[in-house]
């Protein structure tokens, strides 16, 4: 009798512990009873850090706000940051760590479109959810990756905006400065699709280096050809340098700046002369400049979390960004699942605090955001001053 009892109470313990065993196997990884673990892929080290860490600062200021308030369904957003250094061959390193080391619940970074898209092999394989916060390469997105997502404007909108914009104010004698690396071309090429689809020619097209001494010879021959729009496709470097010796020529034209312009009063600071860019205006992703009232709460928010940022575009990324995702998670429900993230993300629009249109994922389209805001001084202020919806 004491051995049936015992025998009993052994396979009743072996049936509980099996039990066990199973609950525990099915539960989502990165998810536990108190929190979610959320994973960052990008650029933390390097000449590229200060964007990145802005970056993921303003999605970390998003998770504390929403950690604050009781979590997502009682659970704490915990971030994990990884490096990729901005480079390819450190990427895909970040991505296994993040993915087998850390066991996060779902990455949500990316910063550098090369590093971003040597990672997204590794993603796909673990079929992991991947909310890209900053990288513009198409790609990434299109076709549709049922787990992946993006909430940063792609590089051929920027270009394609940046035409549209000229033609809208009558201009027909646009020119191009252009950097031709592979960052550039991803842009360059879908903007001559764009100057096609208007039956236009650029009167001048010129290569420029992103870290260029001077470009007095590329402003000659744009002032020879008449141009009286000049759209810019390089990195902030290239872009002071050659606005400064357009402007030293004396020759103004309306120049038409991409998102690496940042904050036009800033951009201004950097090329050093007074005037040189009152007829400038740049195209963003984000909604409001920095010193906007719209956005002091956030900016308020970020410098006293981080003593040493200053509030600026690439805070605001991450914000909308991680509003974004704080949404996706309440949708997804208290049980939470990869799918279940997956299927919510697909089926949602969020106006975020700092974009200029809203964020909004179809089963069909996962290049979330496709709202361009135009940016340029007004009384030696920089103001957001058109919006743009871009199509093809």
């Amino acid at each position: 009798m004491k051995l049936g009892r015992h025998v009993l109470a052994t396979a009743s313990a072996a049936l509980i512990a099996s039990m066990c065993v199973v609950g525990a196997a099915n539960a989502e990884v990165g998810v536990t009873d108190t929190e979610i673990k959320i994973g960052a892929l990008g650029v933390l080290t390097g000449p590229y850090a200060k964007y990145g860490d802005t970056i993921y600062d303003g999605i970390e200021t998003v998770y504390a706000e929403a950690n604050k308030a009781g979590g997502i369904h009682g659970r704490q957003l915990v971030y994990v940051r990884e490096d990729d250094r901005c480079q390819a061959s450190e990427a895909v390193g970040a991505a296994k760590k993040l993915i087998h080391q850390h066991k996060v619940f779902m990455i949500h970074g990316g910063a550098c479109s090369n590093a971003s898209l040597a990672a997204k092999p590794e993603i796909v394989a673990a079929k992991i959810p991947w909310v890209i916060t900053a990288s513009t390469a198409s790609s990434l997105t299109d076709p549709v990756t049922p787990h992946i997502f993006t909430t940063m404007l792609a590089g051929w909108m920027e270009s394609y905006a940046q035409v549209q914009y000229a033609v809208d104010r009558g201009m027909k004698r646009i020119a191009i400065i252009a950097q031709h690396d592979n960052w550039g071309r991803s842009r360059y090429d879908p903007l001559m699709d764009a100057f096609k689809l208007h039956g236009l020619t650029p009167v001048a097209d010129e290569e420029i280096v992103p870290d260029p001494a001077d470009a007095t010879a590329i402003a000659l021959r744009i002032q020879a050809a008449k141009a009286d729009a000049v759209i810019l496709i390089t990195f902030p470097k290239a872009a002071v340098v050659a606005v400064r010796d357009l402007y030293k020529i004396g020759y103004k034209p309306f120049l038409i700046g991409g998102s690496t312009i940042g904050d036009v009063g800033l951009f201004t600071k950097n090329v050093g002369i007074a005037g040189s860019t009152d007829n400038l205006h740049a195209v963003s992703t984000i909604g409001y400049a920095a010193d906007d009232a719209a956005v002091a709460k956030w900016k308020n928010l970020v410098e006293a979390k981080y003593s040493g940022d200053v509030f600026n575009i690439y805070h605001m990324f991450g914000i909308a960004s991680g509003q974004f995702v704080v949404e996706a998670l309440k949708k997804a429900g208290a049980n939470l699942t990869r799918d279940s993230f997956n299927e919510a993300a697909s089926n949602l629009s969020v106006n975020t605090d700092t974009y200029g249109g809203p964020i909004t994922c179809t089963p069909t389209n996962h290049q979330c955001h496709n709202t361009a805001a135009w940016f340029g001084l007004v009384d030696g202020v920089t103001k957001r001053l058109a919006t743009t919806a871009v199509t093809r």
